[in-house]
């Protein structure tokens, strides 16, 4: 059976990331004394641990850091993206110090323990994401065991046993279960914490396949009155609020499978011919809408330092991405184009109903990693509604 065994780790482990094919990262435990099974993935970016575990997209993962300093600003009530955590653990390279930060609340392994999440430090991150990198994503079980009793056998059969991502709907176990109207918190500065918005100018319907606050922010800065919907909601649900237009958000899982109850309310929401805005999942639920096809990525793209650039400007933006699935560019059919590229490895980001006020893209423009590059959609979205 073959096992990697990180040196940092003396005596005897308290925790390990045991894979499908029997492959064991020995490591410290920390946080709940759980464990949790799920795809293995890894995100490269450098800030935003707590808005990454908060946010639903990762429903179903266990999450590596590739930056090896993981926790070391501990965490707040701020930088969230959804009450409860929906990514399944942690995984990182050094051991969590205590927090030096002014806005610092709970230490990270306390947070992590609160919200009944393992995670697992110590190991050789490097090694794990060259492993996911060359074979793609593993099932595997994170285990924290404070008592050092570890059945690595018991393990990876249930790493191997675990279904898949593939043709797994999440998004209805993330969604929200019933409408509501956002508080109207919009955007957060230095000084004063998150605004409050004044005076909406559009009425915006969010359908929340798994929405990150910073999005629903991000729509109420640029004017709009946000009411967010289920997953599963109609057509006639979403259209009885007289939304000025209609807002698909991003979310987990496989979008094949959510598509069988979300494609055919999209397809009723286009016939009634209102602006629709796409992020992420609801990227590819519109592609699935219009008839194109979505594929699994064997790695995925996830991290906040993503090129992407703007087919019809040139211009390269700056992204964060989130997402294990893909739109396929050539199955758009006639009136549909794609609008955005990504310069790691040529998939889709984006695209656009010729003629209409229908867009929408993969990455994330509301999670402005360092640059705001790509924070004008929404301004955009917004134009595109007429009272």
């Amino acid at each position: 059976m073959p096992q990697a065994l990180s040196p940092d780790v003396a005596g005897s482990p308290t925790g390990a990331l045991v894979l499908a094919d029997g492959t064991v990262f020995w490591g410290y435990g920390l946080g709940a004394a759980t464990k949790r099974v799920g795809e293995v993935c890894f995100t490269t970016g450098l800030t935003g641990y707590q808005e990454t575990l908060t946010d639903p997209s990762f429903a179903g993962q266990i999450v590596t850091f590739t930056f090896p300093h993981i926790g070391n600003v501990g965490t707040n009530g701020d930088d969230i993206e959804t009450v409860t955590p929906y990514a399944l653990g942690a995984i990182m390279r050094a051991e969590v110090t205590e927090p030096s930060n002014w806005r610092s609340d709970l230490s990270f392994t306390r947070w992590l323990a609160k919200h009944g999440l393992p995670g697992l430090a110590g190991i050789d991150t490097r090694q794990l994401t060259r492993r996911i990198r060359d074979r793609g994503a593993p099932n595997g079980v994170l285990v924290h065991a404070p008592d050092g009793q570890i059945d690595v056998a018991a393990l990876a059969a249930e790493a191997a046993a675990w279904p898949g991502l593939e043709g797994m709907d999440l998004a209805k176990d993330v969604s929200t279960p019933q409408a509501y109207t956002w508080s109207g918190e919009a955007s957060w500065s230095i000084s004063d914490g998150y605004a409050q918005q004044a005076a909406p100018t559009r009425r915006v319907v969010a359908i929340d396949y798994g929405a990150k606050r910073n999005i629903l922010r991000s729509l109420a800065g640029a004017g709009c009155e946000v009411i967010v919907v289920p997953a599963t909601a109609t057509a006639d649900d979403i259209l009885s609020h007289k939304p000025d237009g209609i807002f698909l958000s991003n979310g987990p899982g496989d979008p094949a499978a959510t598509g069988v109850y979300a494609v055919p309310t999209l397809r009723a929401l286009l016939a009634a011919n209102l602006p629709i805005f796409g992020i992420c999942l609801g990227h590819q639920l519109l592609a699935l809408a219009l008839g194109a096809r979505t594929f699994k990525l064997e790695r995925g793209h996830r991290g906040a330092n993503h090129p992407v650039k703007d087919l019809s400007s040139s211009r390269v933006e700056i992204t964060s991405q989130n997402h294990g699935f893909a739109v396929d560019p050539a199955s758009l059919p006639a009136g549909v184009e794609q609008t955005h590229v990504s310069l790691f490895d040529g998939t889709n980001e984006g695209l656009r109903v010729v003629g209409r006020p229908v867009f929408s893209v993969q990455h994330h423009p509301e999670a402005s990693p360092g640059p705001h590059d790509c924070h004008p959609l929404f301004a955009t979205f917004v134009q595109s509604m007429v009272r």
